[in-house]
């Protein structure tokens, strides 16, 4: 399984537990700006038999030589379509080579056909739901490409106890709140300024709540997303600070929802692992209900809700329908939803021979944009390994090693900061 962030590491390792329970799991993270720290993964809590960080190039090469049964691919779509063409190429001619599985992460409401398109050439490609199956479907057809790859399933970490009633959980806790923050949505200073004092002024409209701000990560490190303006940062800007009953925390998501009676969010994919355990969920609108914030996804859900009226009240009720259309199985069928996938691929493996990876961006579909997708993971337009790359190895001893991971890590951080720090500058000072 190649992953190339803490929340595609997740996806990707549950996703291959759910096809098959007793497997040896061989994890790769991809060496890249987002990919995670030792904290991270304990975090998500997705084990794997070995684990190790790699080049785009290298795993190619290193699959070239491995004998696996199936090769999930937990990545954004650059990272797939480079791939897909890499392991195409490397499995030419071979009687027999792995089953490619990938998919997304979490709640599909951007870049649908560019993220579609560069997964395409995957033995099967996984849709969290019966919606984004019929619209994964269309995409395919609508350029005239096999649409037979498309399985629908459910997101893989869905679980947990089913919420019970007001503040019983089965536990001991003030009722509490939880606003799921997200790195990049939205992404503006006032905006996210103004949501961490709304969940502030609800902690102190009700004293007698706990108001949890759940975060991804902590400064400095990365996750699927660029988070620029990170909600630590504004917290210690706010007027009076944190009221007693409202803090920062991090941890598993799951174990948050353990003691969570509202769950509140912009858009995150937080709020259908609430739905599932029928945990009470507000998607907010007070920042409108726009597809630059993800909110629009849940046009329909019955849970849009302003910082007003939960301030006042309000809990969401969520309709039965949309829950079944968007793979939410709080009916109790949840385990059935990896049935057709793991199906699948049981067929592909079990056969006696697979047809080559063929995706639908090639050197003739796609001459202007494919080159420089497979040149960023050290594969030439062909998918073969670019001499540099290829040559440069990848495990160096001793002090060299010592060297090259500090170099790197040195570059990361750099990074991080020009990203967190120079670049918000930078369009502050164009604004003047």
């Amino acid at each position: 399984m190649l992953a190339d962030s803490d929340t595609r590491w997740k996806w990707g390792a549950l996703t291959a537990y759910r096809i098959q329970s007793d497997i040896r799991l061989d994890g790769y993270l991809l060496r890249g700006r987002a990919t995670p720290t030792v904290r991270q993964l304990d975090e998500v809590g997705a084990r794997a038999d070995s684990l190790r960080e790699i080049r785009g190039v290298d795993f190619v090469r290193s699959l070239d030589r491995t004998v696996c049964d199936v090769v999930v691919l937990a990545c954004v779509g650059g990272a797939v379509q480079a791939m897909l063409h890499g392991l195409g190429r490397a499995w030419q001619g071979a009687e027999r080579r792995p089953v490619v599985v990938t998919g997304y992460v979490g709640v599909v409401y951007e870049k649908l056909a560019d993220g579609l398109l560069l997964r395409h050439g995957a033995d099967v490609v996984l849709a969290n739901s019966r919606h984004d199956a019929d619209r994964f479907r269309e995409v395919y057809r609508g350029v005239g490409a096999d649409d037979g790859s498309v399985v629908e399933c459910a997101l893989p970490f869905l679980g947990g106890d089913r919420y019970r009633r007001d503040g019983d959980t089965g536990t001991q806790h003030p009722y509490t709140v939880v606003f799921a923050a997200q790195p990049s949505v939205p992404e503006n200073r006032a905006d996210r300024t103004y949501l961490l004092r709304r969940a502030v002024e609800h902690a102190r409209r009700h004293p007698d709540r706990e108001v949890l701000i759940k975060l991804r990560s902590k400064p400095g490190e990365h996750t699927t997303h660029i988070e620029e303006l990170p909600y630590q940062k504004l917290a210690t800007k706010a007027p009076g600070g944190l009221p007693a009953n409202c803090r920062l925390v991090y941890g598993n998501m799951g174990e948050v929802l353990d003691r969570t009676d509202l769950m509140v969010t912009v858009s995150s994919t937080a709020a259908l692992e609430s739905l599932h355990r029928g945990i009470p969920t507000a998607v907010l609108t007070d920042l409108g209900v726009r597809e630059v914030l993800g909110n629009h996804h849940f046009l329909g859900s019955g849970c849009l809700a302003s910082w007003d009226e939960l301030d006042a009240g309000h809990r969401p009720e969520p309709d039965a329908d949309w829950l079944a259309r968007q793979g939410v199985a709080a009916a109790g069928d949840y385990e059935q939803a990896f049935d057709a996938a793991r199906a699948r691929v049981t067929a592909l493996r079990t056969a006696d021979r697979l047809p080559p990876l063929t995706p639908y961006y090639t050197a003739r579909t796609a001459p202007g944009y494919l080159p420089g997708i497979l040149a960023r993971h050290g594969l030439d337009p062909h998918g073969a390994p670019v001499a540099g790359h290829a040559d440069a190895p990848e495990e160096t001893g001793g002090l060299r090693r010592v060297a090259r991971e500090t170099v790197r890590e040195a570059a990361r951080g750099a990074y991080r900061h020009g990203v967190q720090r120079v670049a918000p500058a930078i369009r502050r000072w164009g604004q003047l």
